[in-house]
């Protein structure tokens, strides 16, 4: 390993609390939620064993973390039940439903508009 990586590698967690591997170096056993999802797996209650870090211009701290779980400690994603279906229809249909003129416009509206476009700005739309 590079020198630097050496704020981001810590397998033994005495600087970070928790084992800490540079970005892409992890060992074996061990997955993010999304590679746990895409196994059909969740971290179904676990404590986070080991993190990923890497350099980042975005974050405050100038660093990105990723968290990691034991795969073998890790259950299968429960199955979607049909009330569970239809919670999650209510819940997308409310989402791209306008509270302004209430109609559904097909998409998840803006959170920084929190209405529809054409309610958000009425003066931008043409008239025929």
């Amino acid at each position: 390993m590079s020198p630097a990586f050496g704020k981001c590698y810590d397998p033994t967690g005495t600087m970070h609390g928790i084992p800490t591997f540079p970005w892409k170096y992890a060992p074996d056993g061990y997955a993010t939620r999304r590679q746990l999802r895409a196994r059909g797996l969740r971290p179904g209650g676990q404590e986070v064993a080991a993190q990923i870090m890497r350099r980042s211009r975005r974050r405050k701290a100038g660093v990105a973390v990723a968290y990691l779980y034991r795969i073998e400690l890790a259950k299968p994603v429960r199955p979607m039940t049909p009330g569970r279906t239809v919670a999650l229809a209510k819940a997308m249909l409310a989402r791209r439903t306008c509270p302004e003129c209430r109609v559904d416009v097909g998409y998840c509206i803006p959170i920084s508009l929190g209405m529809c476009p054409t309610c958000a700005h009425p003066k931008n739309q043409s008239t025929r």
